[in-house]
């Protein structure tokens, strides 16, 4: 058991260290971001913190923000002369959203009780 723990704290700091690095470049970072964000959620799955729903759904926001960030580049954009008006950014804003939460869930993930205390036996 405490071989899970120490794993799953673990990835949940690489996770945090690759979302912190892949801010850098919100849009090539991205590559980073996203499994970042699944390991700091798989950690928090495998160490069964509190927080892990909440990763949970930060990894969800991140990868459909992460998708429409790639699928609106593809058709060049918005503004401008794409076609597309400047409301199709909104369809971006779940990336930022979840990259929070996501930083936020590891933060206090990590600083959890890796062990839960046990009561001791009264005598």
């Amino acid at each position: 058991m405490i071989g899970i723990v120490r794993w799953s704290r673990i990835l949940v700091t690489v996770g945090l260290v690759a979302m912190v690095i892949g801010i850098i470049d919100p849009l090539e970072g991205s590559l980073i971001i996203l499994p970042g964000t699944g390991l700091v959620a798989l950690g928090a799955l495998l160490g069964k913190s509190r927080h892990r729903k909440l990763l949970c759904w930060s990894f969800a926001l991140v990868a459909i923000g992460v998708g429409a960030l790639f699928g609106l580049s593809a058709l060049g954009g918005f503004g401008g002369r794409s076609g597309l008006s400047y409301w199709w950014g909104l369809a971006i804003l779940p990336y930022p959203f979840g990259w929070v939460m996501g930083i936020v869930g590891a933060i206090k993930s990590l600083r959890e009780n890796p062990t839960p205390s046990v009561p001791s036996a009264a005598p």
